[in-house]
């Protein structure tokens, strides 16, 4: 007697692109989930001009799932809070590289501007520095030292505006 194992369904594994109620696109997410956002009314189908869609069945019902949803409602509420300075935050912003010289080892924090000279311990005033370009630097401004920052220290973005940028991005025609 032979048994049959259950196989995957490849069609849930496909992903769906969330958009807000402004038509932000939030984040992707798997089909079982979209699935659930539009039955429960939570969001409703978008059709763009290249739009997939995907035919879900269950016993009593036949569902076309596309490839873009987006959501009915906003939770007002739910307000993104930028991350506090810290180590962990500062090397994943700098990519773990040194703000100087591009070095990825002996990693350190340096303020730009020193705390010795009135400087803040905020997301423009601190990067990722190797022990070399840090102790060369010292307690001294930039001008003094004539190094120069790889890229201008920021506050980390709003994933929701990260994942933007990297969708409509990925959305441009290629020139040919």
């Amino acid at each position: 007697m032979q048994t049959k194992q259950r196989q995957k369904i490849p069609i849930l594994q496909n992903q769906v692109v969330v958009f807000s109620k402004n038509y932000l696109p939030l984040a992707r997410i798997n089909l079982k989930r979209a699935i659930v956002l539009l039955v429960t009314g939570q969001a409703e189908t978008l059709e763009f001009s290249s739009t997939q869609q995907w035919e879900v069945r269950s016993p009593s019902v036949v569902l076309q799932i596309p490839d873009h949803i987006r959501l009915t409602s906003g939770n007002p509420e739910r307000h993104w809070k930028v991350p506090p300075v810290n180590r962990r935050e500062v090397f994943r912003r700098d990519n773990h590289t040194c703000q100087y010289c591009g070095s990825t080892k002996h990693l350190t924090l340096d303020h730009v501007i020193p705390r010795s000279k009135d400087g803040t311990h905020t997301w423009d005033n601190v990067v990722t520095a190797c022990e070399k370009c840090n102790s060369c630097k010292g307690d001294r401004l930039l001008h003094e030292t004539g190094m120069v920052l790889r890229a201008k220290p920021k506050a980390p973005m709003h994933p929701a505006i990260a994942f933007a940028e990297q969708f409509w991005k990925e959305q441009q025609p290629v020139d040919t």
